[in-house]
């Protein structure tokens, strides 16, 4: 497995993202597709966050990433949306007619955690570290 590591740690928290543009208008295409991929990229670059893989489609952008556990899912979206969405209106002022209320992502988004390790296996793992002398109060639920 490749893990990454941290000062004090070793991890591999991957995510999978979506978000979606307001209204789902289709406006991810062309010149703001290409920029808004570049903003994501420098964005994740600046917060170490590795993209593993991404997509902008015309109206959502899907992307499977690798973030530290200093920064949580939704500290993530703050940042990508916020950041994108400014500089995107700021760059492209036909944007600005289309969301004249200056929000240029929907509210929500989805994420989902993806891994290679199963419930079942981390189970099977902890069933097998047990020790007599263990403290009464934490016990695995069956």
């Amino acid at each position: 497995m490749d893990y990454r590591t941290g000062s004090h740690t070793k991890y591999k928290l991957e995510y999978h993202f979506v978000w979606v543009t307001k209204y789902r208008y289709p406006v991810l295409c062309g010149e703001l597709a290409l920029r808004l991929w570049e903003l994501i990229r420098q964005t994740c670059h600046q917060f170490e966050i590795e993209i593993i893989r991404g997509v902008v489609s015309k109206d959502h952008v899907p992307v499977l990433m690798s973030a530290p556990p200093t920064m949580s899912p939704a500290e993530i979206m703050k940042r990508l949306k916020g950041r994108t969405s400014m500089k995107l209106f700021e760059e492209f002022p036909p944007v600005r007619k289309r969301y004249w209320s200056r929000h240029f992502w929907a509210r929500g988004y989805f994420c989902v955690t993806a891994g290679e390790l199963t419930k079942q296996m981390i189970e099977e793992y902890l069933a097998h570290h047990f020790e007599e002398k263990a403290n009464p109060n934490f016990e695995i639920e069956g």
